[in-house]
Order: C-alpha cells, then sequence, then structure tokens
C-alpha cells in the first residue's frame, strides 16, 4: 500500500524545516511507500527554495509549485489530482493538526474497512474564543442551510482512499470546498477524533476576509435555502406593508388628529423595502457570479514548476 500524504504550503518558510522532520519520521515509522506531495501555493517568502532543497536530497518529496496563489482549496486539489497513492491524506504544513495521528488513522482505515477517515477536533489550543465559536455556529449553520448534512468541527484534515480520489477527480466545478464535496460524495465515512495543537511557528495564512470566503462557498455552493430565504423576506416586507397600511386607515378614520404630518411613514417603508430588495439582490448575485465563474471554464490553477514526479 502506498500512501501520499498532500500538504499545501503559502508563506511558510518559519515552519517548513520543523514540519519536514516531524512528516519523514512518521512516515518511515510506518513502514509503508510514501510519497510527501507539498504545493507551494504561489508563496511569496523562501518556501519554494526549501522545499527544492528538501526534494533534491529526498526523492519522497514531490514539489507542486503554482504560477501565483490560487488558494488552499485549490492547492489542495491539485495534491489530489496529482498524487498515486492508494489512500491520500490531507494536513497543513503548520503542525496544528499533528503528523503523529497518521498511522493511527490509516490503522482506522484498514480496521473499519471504510472509504474516508475524517479528523474532528477535541480540543482547539491557540485559537481565540471569537474564533472558536465563529467556527461552531458556522458549522451548524451550514448543516441547518444545506440540503445534506455535513459533520461539524472538522475541517479538511482526512484520510481518502483511491475510489475517493477517483471520484473527486470527475468533479469539474471551480469553487471546491472539499470538505462540503467529500461528506456529499457519501461511501462509508468514519470520525478520527484528536487534539489540535498551536501552530508550530509562523502566523496564520486565513485571514478573516479569506474565512468569510471560504464559509460563502461552503454556503452558496451546498444549499438553495438563501433563494428560499429571498422568499420569505419578500412575504415578510409585504405583510409589514399591509399592517402599516391598516394602520394608517385606522389613524385616518378615527384619530385623525393624531396622524404625524408628513412622510415618515412612506420613507420607513421605502428603505425597509429596499433593505430587502439589497439583500436578496446580493443573494442573487452570489449564485450568478458562481455560475459565470463555471462558464468560463478556466483552469483553477497553472503550475509554474513539478519536482520529482516522473514524466
Amino acid at each position: 500500500m502506498k500512501l501520499s500524504v498532500i500538504i499545501p504550503c503559502y508563506n511558510e518558510e518559519a515552519v517548513l524545516e520543523t514540519s519536514y522532520t516531524r512528516f519523514s519520521n512518521v512516515l518511515q515509522s510506518t513502514g509503508y511507500d510514501y510519497e510527501m506531495i507539498m504545493v507551494n501555493d504561489g508563496s511569496k517568502d523562501q518556501t519554494l527554495k526549501i522545499l527544492s532543497t528538501f526534494a533534491q536530497k529526498d526523492k519522497n518529496i514531490k514539489i507542486i509549485s503554482f504560477s501565483r496563489n490560487f488558494g488552499h482549496q485549490n492547492a489542495v486539489t491539485a495534491g489530489l489530482h496529482n498524487c498515486s497513492g492508494d489512500i491520500a491524506v490531507i494536513i497543513d504544513a503548520d503542525l496544528q493538526d499533528p503528523p503523529e495521528v497518521i498511522p493511527e488513522m490509516v490503522e482506522v482505515y484498514k480496521k473499519e474497512k471504510c472509504n474516508v477517515v475524517y479528523a474532528v477536533r477535541n480540543k482547539r489550543k491557540g485559537e481565540s474564543f471569537f474564533k472558536l465559536i465563529t467556527a461552531k455556529l458556522y458549522y451548524r449553520t451550514l448543516n441547518y442551510l444545506s440540503d445534506y448534512s455535513f459533520p461539524v468541527d472538522t475541517g479538511d484534515f482526512r484520510l481518502v482512499d483511491r475510489k475517493v480520489l477517483e471520484t473527486f477527480r470527475q468533479f469539474p466545478e471551480k469553487h471546491k470546498y472539499l470538505r462540503g464535496l467529500f461528506s456529499w460524495m457519501g461511501f462509508k465515512q468514519i470520525p478520527f477524533y484528536y487534539n489540535r495543537d498551536e501552530r508550530a511557528a509562523g502566523e496564520t495564512k486565513y485571514s478573516f476576509q479569506k474565512m468569510i470566503k471560504l464559509a460563502s462557498v461552503g454556503i452558496f455552493g451546498f444549499s438553495k435555502k438563501p433563494l428560499k430565504l429571498a422568499i420569505s423576506l419578500g412575504t415578510i416586507s409585504i405583510l409589514v406593508a399591509l399592517v402599516m397600511v391598516i394602520w394608517i386607515i385606522y389613524l385616518q378614520i378615527f384619530a385623525q388628529d393624531n396622524v404625524v404630518q408628513g412622510w415618515s411613514s412612506t420613507i420607513i417603508t421605502i428603505l425597509f423595502l429596499g433593505g430587502i430588495q439589497l439583500f436578496t439582490i446580493g443573494i442573487l448575485g452570489e449564485y450568478i457570479g458562481n455560475i459565470f465563474d463555471e462558464t468560463k471554464n478556466r483552469p483553477e490553477y497553472i503550475i509554474q514548476e513539478k519536482i520529482n514526479f516522473e514524466e
């Protein structure tokens, strides 16, 4: 059995030496044939230079380098498209997900005869209260909105087998939300519980803006409920408008002296309806934007260089 480990890297020069040592020690201890596919996602620091040094002395290290930064999900996608293992493990270079648990995940895979072993975080060390709360809210909101059920408190850290890899390669869509796609596939999937560590070095590359973007890809890629929400909000606005009409008519008939002169009610109504319209147009815009990106049919990523891959 051959094991592929896919490691996306973006500006990770501070942690790569430690990562390489820990990953190599763990994979060598398994006794399996293995490859480490390290994807340089357009890093602006010395990441590619360091990775190239690893590849020169270790033929088990394979490097994919993008022409620019295409994003974490596309970096993982490139690794999945180019790996040759019977099973593949997706894990980040920052060592928050400890590579030492990979052999345990392989044992779970063999024991359960499953297709996917997805890692579930018991604890998340070194993360702010805000991030912990928003992560919990996001996963539960996604489950509520989606037509499918996704495991909560999970990331991209998981083991997948060759059947899942071949199925994944059939997906032509450009905006991939990987943890959602793997759940959507079905197959036999088993949880693996672990404690997540702090970053070994460096700073997180997932800014608040990037987290929001990833969340929107998940929601708009797996749910049509936001479109139904637009209908609900429109219905509510109509009901509110009708209530205001009835109230104004009542005041005109029975309490004309209490009617406030001016156009306050009109302005309030316009603002309310305008807000609803802009909100629903924004939702439609997200879906239309995704359709636009798909119709352009541009590649998900551009590979500038590959090292230690057979021609």
